[in-house]
């Protein structure tokens, strides 16, 4: 049911809940599912993170390195494939957070720079 931007109608039944995409008011109901899932955070440009699960293979920085933007920094094997994990930019690496043979769910934390 939309609401019209004139005469804003209410909610037939206590169950339905508000929800505006781009301006427009809607009344819905939401799946559990929906009503559980996590806001959005901005990713942290500082933090490598895990973009699948896998296996830390190899790690080829150490913290105090300095390193340039698509320098391999470590390799990730995944689905059956080796991945190599690149500096998303310049920078001196903080610390490593994983150890050759961790294995990783996605989201975790590889490296972090200063």
């Amino acid at each position: 049911m939309k609401e019209s931007k004139s005469q804003p109608s209410q909610p037939e039944t206590s169950e339905l809940k508000k929800l505006t995409i781009q301006g427009d008011t809607y009344y819905t109901t939401f799946t559990r599912k929906y009503q559980a899932k996590k806001d959005w955070i901005k990713p942290d440009k500082k933090k490598v993170i895990s973009f699948i699960p896998g296996t830390v293979k190899q790690i080829l920085v150490k913290p105090g390195d300095k390193v340039q933007a698509d320098d391999k920094l470590l390799v990730l094997d995944a689905m059956k494939m080796l991945n190599s994990i690149h500096s998303p930019m310049a920078g001196i690496i903080k610390s490593v957070l994983v150890k050759e043979g961790d294995r990783l769910p996605k989201g975790s934390v590889m490296v972090e720079f200063e």
